[in-house]
């Protein structure tokens, strides 16, 4: 078994190795801008991640795994104490996953398999560690798993547009901010129109769809964080607790309630 080697990265305790790592992160830390020959898919076994590229934020919360392909900038935060697992896939692999960042949803089997190909038997001496042969497997079953996992995008991509920047700036600050488009754009000088426009040509979504994807984001951060359900939809900008559940379980597939208690279970893990 190769031994591993502590991690750099600023307030985390890990281990790494040559196939992956274990990163146990404070809420709040932050990884180093970097880019790596591999790719490599992220799994947060407990907290929630956001994943950064130059094409925008991925969030990868528990029941999710982000894919960074090779050669893509990119820097990791945790938001609530997070256990972040990492598996790096060799070009054989990685071909027949997505050449661009993608998010998809965990199965059982595959949450199963991130755990294992990241758990003690990679940096405990004391543990049996998978030969080569074995872990070849494991990481193809996963693999063909992620194939048959729909894509399950909770993205923010980046503007360009100065006008479009003030706008998401604005919402990032304040997400429960219930301004219409309208308003927002005449506190920079732009249309509505204008503004729908640029939602679709740059982003890719309607305004409406942004904002839902940007409060569900601040929304995972505030459950991680402890927050219960009715402080989160109200800090997020629902008018009450059953929209909120309603937008949340619509996008993440699961209750709020449920979901805290899953990721309070995954991190005992």
């Amino acid at each position: 078994m190769p031994v591993p080697r502590q991690s750099q990265a600023a307030g985390a305790t890990s281990e790494i190795w040559p196939s992956g790592g274990r990163h146990l992160w404070p809420s709040g830390g932050t990884s180093a801008v970097q880019s790596h020959s591999r790719g490599h898919l992220v799994y947060a076994a407990g907290g929630v991640l956001a994943v950064h590229t130059e094409r925008g934020t991925s969030i990868v919360p528990a029941n999710r795994v982000a894919w960074t392909p090779a050669g893509f900038t990119h820097y990791h935060r945790a938001h609530g104490d997070t256990d972040m697992r990492i598996v790096f896939l060799a070009p054989s692999m990685a071909r027949l996953v997505p050449e661009h960042p993608a998010v998809f949803q965990t199965s059982g089997l595959a949450r199963e398999l991130l755990l294992a190909l990241t758990g003690p038997r990679n940096y405990d001496h004391a543990t049996p560690g998978y030969s080569q042969t074995a872990r070849a497997r494991l990481v193809r079953v996963l693999v063909d798993e992620l194939r048959e996992a729909p894509e399950q995008p909770l993205h923010l991509p980046e503007p360009r547009d100065d006008r479009l920047q003030a706008v998401t700036r604005r919402l990032y600050e304040t997400p429960a901010d219930n301004a219409t488009l309208a308003e927002l754009g005449t506190s920079i000088g732009a249309s509505s129109r204008t503004l729908s426009r640029l939602f679709h040509a740059e982003l890719g979504m309607t305004f409406y769809e942004w904002r839902t994807q940007l409060r569900i984001y601040h929304a995972l951060v505030l459950l991680a964080d402890g927050h219960d359900t009715t402080h989160t939809a109200t800090a997020c900008g629902w008018a009450n607790p059953s929209s909120f559940i309603a937008a949340f379980t619509g996008i993440i597939g699961t209750t709020p309630g449920r979901y805290r208690a899953d990721r309070r279970t995954a991190a005992q893990l």
